[in-house]
Order: C-alpha cells, then structure tokens, then sequence
C-alpha cells in the first residue's frame, strides 16, 4: 500500500520500491562514502584525445560556426536548462528567478535572451526545455507567465519535470524534519537523460529536433554557439563534453581513461589519496548530444552523499549526468574559461553574484 507521506510525490515520479531498495543497501552496509569510490586505476588521457575550439576568427572557426548556424537555421537544436536544484549555497530560493542584472533580468530570462539573439542570427526556432523539479517547477512557470515567455512563442517553451526522493538516516531509516514531515530532494542532474526520453524527446525529434545543447541555469558562460555545435556535428559523436582550464579549488569531475574507457569521473568518487592534477581541465556540466543518443536507457550510478538539514546530517542518493560518457561515444572539447568568450562562467552564492555583476553585464550587453 502507497505511503500517505509521500502522496504529494507521486506526480514528480517518486519510486517507493527504489527508495526501499537505497534503505537496504543502507541498512546492510553496501552504499556510503567508501562505497562511492572507483576500485579502478584512474589514469590520465591521450593528449590528442582532448580537442580545443578554434579561436574565433580562425578560418576552421569560420567553417564550423557556418556548419552549426546552418543548423540552428534548419530548426535542429533544442536548449535544455537544468533548472531543478535546489540552491543551498544561494538561500534555498528558486535561483532561475532571481535577479542577476536590472531592471529585472533573471538568470531564466539572460538563457532566454540567448535564445532570442540565436534565432535572430541563424533564423530558425529553437525549442527551450526547462528540467525543472518539485521545488522549482511552481515558481518558474509562473515566472514564465509573468514575463509572457520572454518574448518567445509560448510554443516553444517546454516544462519537463525530474524525479524526487526523501532524505534518509545514515541507519536506513527515513530522515524527518523538526515538523515530522520527510524532506524531499531533487536526486542530480543524473535524471535529465530519462526524463527528457520520457517527457519531450519524441515531439522534438518528430518536429525535425536533432541537437540538444544542456546547461546549467547558473552557469551563465554556457550560452548557444554555433562554433560548438559545429565541432559538434563534425565530431560525428554522441555527445560533446565541454571542459575547461582546471583551477585549484575546483569541486568537480573530469576525463579519465578508466576499464579502458575515457569517461567522466566525478570527484565524489575519486580513491582516498587520489592525485586529480593528473589532468588538467575539469568537467562544465555542459553537453551538447545528438537527439537520437538520448533514445535509450542508461546505466548511471546512484552515490552516497550527505547534506547537512536543519542542523543534522542525512543523506540524500544522487546520480551525475556526465557518466553517460562511459556509454556514448565522446567528443571532450576544451573550451575558454575566460574573456568575452568563456563559457564556464557559474554563479554559485549571491557572494559570486555581486563580485561579478560587472563581468556579466558585459558578457551579456556588450555590442555583438
């Protein structure tokens, strides 16, 4: 019989029997941290095997813009924005709706703005999907609504939603707040592959939909470029893997050759004592894949991770987008981290949002 507690979950696709099998594993001692980590050697890969974009400007640049802005043209790309998360480090606030510049522009409406300036030079309409989550789906399409869609047609818009889950004790056992009520989570950004087949995949790819480029709604440098998906196209691979410069500090994933595989692997899985400099860029969270990759299942990992929730620890069992490396075939492009060209430019507290305000009003007005 279905638990009343989670009555309100079952339309964002809550599983019960995934959840208990997680309480298990739990209980038995099979899923934590120690669990999480790879029991292969990490080894760094082939130079060659990492492609640079061309500077613009750059006769091969010249080629592959003209190969992706042929697309954009034809109609063939789609946008989708990871717009699930729940935004700890920036308050708990939906963070797609706050303002970023003013009067009024969201980080949602700069992505949308991106989207207008594309099809304004390339022609063609390019479908936007908003992966959105129970604790972000409410306030962003009524952000939509308020603004009339920034200006696109509401057509083109497409809501999706991820799954949800409720946070557990270490034991086993269910995590309650101070209120006795469980604590839903959004479970990574690991769901996006199978939602999007679930909900959206067939629509865009009968309308003629071919490319699906999948950012971050923080990352405020992931923004549409036909250089990319040119090198994309002409890659002839599943999926182009967008990396960058690595900077200490940095709290993420990268490429390495693994059980012979060159993969993403995410830095809660590296081994204890585990050298990350043996390469040296790190993953964007940025992809650009071919419609038709996405039209299968993938086996992505589910990881042990803790939050700290009113004041106490639990955990929370989460999957990562970037292992559908290990399955597709990969085009890992280094792309700028800096300059009026970056494209890995993430806005993680409002500490980062008012240092950078500058950076970004030029990223974003600055003439064409």
């Amino acid at each position: 019989m279905p638990d009343s507690r989670f009555a309100a979950l079952l339309r964002f696709g809550f599983d019960q029997r995934l959840l208990a099998s997680w309480q298990s594993a739990l209980q038995a001692g099979r899923m934590s941290q120690q669990h999480n980590l790879v029991a292969s050697p990490l080894l760094p890969p082939p130079v060659a095997a990492i492609a640079t974009l061309p500077a613009s400007g750059t006769a091969s640049a010249k080629e592959l813009a003209q190969l992706g802005g042929a697309a954009i043209g034809r109609g063939e790309l789609g946008v989708a924005i990871l717009n699930g998360g729940m935004a700890t480090r920036f308050g708990g606030v939906v963070k797609g709706v706050v303002d970023v510049l003013f009067p009024g522009r969201s980080f949602l409406q700069l992505a949308l703005q991106d989207v207008a300036q594309a099809q304004q030079r390339h022609g063609g309409l390019v479908q936007v999907f908003l992966m959105n989550s129970f604790a972000t789906e409410a306030a962003t399409k009524e952000h939509f609504e308020r603004h009339h869609n920034f200006g696109l047609d509401k057509a083109q818009i497409h809501h999706f939603n991820q799954s949800v889950s409720v946070r557990l004790e270490k034991s086993g056992e269910l995590f309650l707040t101070q209120s006795g009520k469980v604590s839903p989570y959004g479970p990574g950004h690991g769901d996006f592959p199978a939602a999007f087949r679930q909900q959206v995949l067939s629509p865009f790819r009968n309308a003629g939909g071919k490319h699906v480029f999948v950012r971050n709604v923080d990352n405020l440098g992931a923004r549409i470029s036909p250089l990319v998906l040119g090198h994309h196209i002409k890659s002839q691979c599943e999926t182009t893997c967008e990396v960058v410069a690595k900077h200490k500090g940095d709290v993420g994933g990268a490429p390495y050759m693994m059980d012979g595989k060159m993969q993403i692997v995410e830095q809660i899985r590296y081994p204890d004592g585990f050298d990350a400099s043996i390469v040296d860029v790190f993953n964007c969270n940025t992809f650009t894949f071919c419609a038709s990759a996405l039209d299968r299942d993938f086996g992505l990992g589910w990881y042990y991770v803790e939050k700290l929730v009113e004041g106490r620890k639990a955990v929370q069992v989460e999957h990562l987008i970037g292992e559908v490396t290990r399955e597709l075939k990969t085009n890992y492009l280094r792309v700028p981290r800096s300059g009026a060209d970056s494209r890995f430019f993430p806005i993680k507290t409002p500490e980062d949002l008012n240092a950078l305000r500058a950076e970004i009003t030029s990223m974003y007005d600055a003439p064409k």
